[in-house]
């Protein structure tokens, strides 16, 4: 029997990250997904480098070698990252994660390390196939908390394993290719907005690429506070499927190799179209009673790999671990409901609180557009403290509500306009003298209909007309 994948590929930066750090390789016997973390570019150089290291796997490997295959691949990669460190200090502290399947003949490799996802749809019904290599999931493992207080956790988006140049081991194992059967590959920037019976829905729908696409705007729907990253595969019987690769996210900014429009994975193009703005409710999809509540659908990990050591650490407050919180950043709320800058990370340890107020700003929280406000109050981790401040400019930017009908015009007011006589007048002083006019100039006058900024209301965008006000829901009002 002859098996054969069809897939397509997608990926977005979302709606606040700046960049994009996901790499994703699809091809017919490859299929990976890394995220990247780290300041600067870093993150997107660690998925990058991964990514690379697994590509010539996409050749013709043996089924009985699948997993030596994905292990000396890795290995390779993992000391590139620490190649890369050595050569370039500033870089010190990136990794990413992989969630990676090899496919040949009649079976399957997987190999997985961080928070990054694998699903198989099978006689349709949903199953998750990898398991998360987070602080929270170790918890829920224990015992100590459920997998809903998990969503909520304030150390939920804290990584034990990941590839970092670091000794590390990823989970491998080997699965029966069964005709029918649809994987998908997934970052976190989808399984931590999405949930999985809504995932589940979309993967139902025929297309792979329509399920690509689909995915991703769920998640830009969920608000998109993170890179979102989706491979959909399907195996099949003895029937013609692509032969060109996917490269896309940060793999894809130096390289030449792209699908072509002819290829399912063409038309699954890493390009994303034009997203919508969380105002517009077009987002091709109708509304969605799965989602998680709002507590849990927003998550970004922290820029760095924090092991159980430095976990066990923290809870005795070590230097270390304290250490460690110093150099993170977030965006989050103040008592006074602005939008602040924090230097730490979220939450507190009898009594301790592991995080500072650096900058409060001007922005409230009850100006934000719904999504982008429980984006912020479930906290948005940075980067670095420059990420943090773009996190904000993004937001400013992009993610406010209009102006309220009583904010959308300023009050007219007379205009004291030059005039030109005329007429010749034997007195120059006379001919260019001004005069005061009782009638505003109509070059100058202030017309309702043309909302302008004021002093009372800066420059933006106005309440659509014929739309009730309700400050703090759908507009919001000068202060």
């Amino acid at each position: 029997m002859s098996l054969t994948l069809r897939y397509a590929a997608k990926s977005d930066r979302g709606l606040i990250r700046e960049g994009n750090e996901d790499s994703v390789y699809a091809g017919p016997r490859l299929l990976a997904v890394a995220d990247g973390m780290g300041g600067m570019a870093a993150g997107e150089v660690a998925s990058n480098i991964v990514v690379r290291a697994l590509e010539p796997l996409d050749e013709d490997v043996s089924a009985q070698d699948l997993v030596d295959a994905l292990r000396g691949a890795i290995g390779h990669a993992n000391q590139q990252l620490r190649d890369a460190v050595d050569a370039n200090p500033a870089l010190e502290g990136m990794g990413t994660t992989l969630t990676a399947l090899l496919f040949s003949g009649t079976r399957l490799a997987l190999a997985h390390v961080g928070d990054s996802r694998a699903y198989v749809l099978r006689n349709n019904e949903l199953h998750q196939i990898t398991r998360d290599d987070t602080y929270v999931q170790m918890l829920v493992d224990e015992g100590r908390i459920t997998a809903d207080e998990a969503n909520t956790h304030p150390q939920r988006s804290l990584l034990t394993r990941a590839l970092d140049g670091r000794e590390v081991e990823p989970e491998f194992s080997v699965r029966e290719a069964r005709p029918g059967d649809r994987y998908l590959l997934c970052s976190d920037g989808l399984s931590s907005v999405v949930s999985m019976e809504t995932i589940e829905d979309a993967m139902r729908i025929d297309d792979p690429a329509q399920v690509a696409n689909r995915l991703i705007q769920l998640a830009l729907r969920g608000g998109g506070p993170d890179n979102i990253t989706v491979i959909v595969a399907d195996i099949l019987d003895d029937r013609l499927a692509d032969n060109a690769p996917v490269v896309g996210g940060a793999a894809a900014r130096d390289r030449t190799t792209s699908a072509t429009a002819d290829t399912a994975a063409g038309r699954a193009a890493l390009a994303a179209p034009p997203r919508p703005t969380l105002d517009d409710n077009n987002y091709g999809v109708e509304e969605e009673t799965g989602e998680k509540e709002s507590g849990g659908r927003h998550r970004r990990r922290t820029t760095a790999l924090l092991t159980v050591l430095a976990l066990a650490a923290l809870a005795a407050g070590g230097y270390a671990a304290w250490h460690y919180t110093q150099q993170q950043y977030y965006v989050g709320t103040t008592d006074a409901g602005h939008v602040a800058i924090y230097r730490g990370v979220s939450g507190s340890l009898a009594g301790l609180e592991f995080s500072t107020l650096q900058s409060d700003t001007d922005l409230r929280v009850d100006d934000l557009l719904q999504v982008a406000r429980e984006s912020v109050e479930q906290t948005i981790p940075a980067e670095n403290r420059q990420d943090a401040y773009t996190i904000v400019d993004n937001l400013r930017q992009g993610q406010v509500l209009p102006w309220c009908h009583g904010d959308a015009t300023p009050t007219p007011t007379p205009s004291v306009t030059p005039s030109i006589s005329s007429s010749p007048s034997a007195n120059p002083s006379e001919s260019t003298s001004p005069s005061t006019s009782p009638t505003p100039s109509s070059s100058a006058s202030a017309s309702p209909s043309a909302p302008a900024a004021s002093a009372s209301r800066p420059a933006g965008d106005v309440l659509a007309a014929g739309e009730t006000d309700k400050p703090g829901e759908n507009c919001r009002v000068a202060r």
